[in-house]
């Protein structure tokens, strides 16, 4: 695990991740999402809901060796200005089973106070081709400075 002083932009980590049939259909029953698209999974087509792609993405996140550990909270995204202070684009669909090769980079990082920092990750999915499926901008996190032991 890494403290928030070792944290230098640009820092990048890797990790995969899928999400199966069974794991969407709990993330819908959960979320109550309700949407035509998503409902036509039922016919045969498994297409991921991007809300539930940025889910897994952000639990991949967090179980990184070097993140693990730490007290960090998720508080908003920032966006991007070259997007219209958009933070996330999907250029493609996902489907059920099919695996992301995932991309964390550190894009920010700085002090709130004595005891908590921020950092702004971006994430980036792309598929067995290298083909890029989504990208979600500034991701803010705070993080206590100073891990518990």
């Amino acid at each position: 695990m890494r403290k928030f002083k070792e944290f230098r932009v640009g820092d990048a980590f890797y990790s995969t991740c899928s999400i199966s049939d069974k794991e969407l259909e709990e993330y819908l029953n959960f979320s109550r999402v309700r949407n035509a698209f998503l409902e036509e999974r039922k016919k045969g087509e498994s297409i991921v809901s991007g809300r539930a792609i940025l889910s897994r993405m952000e639990g991949e996140f967090t179980r990184l060796n070097q993140i693990y550990g730490n007290h960090i909270v998720f508080i908003g995204t920032d966006g991007d200005p070259e997007w219209e202070n958009r933070n996330t684009r999907f250029l493609k669909p996902v489907s059920a089973d099919q695996v992301l090769k995932l991309k964390f980079t550190i894009s920010g990082k700085e002090d709130v106070d004595d005891e908590f920092g921020k950092i702004a990750v971006d994430f980036e999915g792309t598929d067995q081709d290298g083909e890029i499926i989504v990208i979600s901008k500034k991701n803010l996190y705070r993080i206590k400075k100073e891990p518990p032991r």
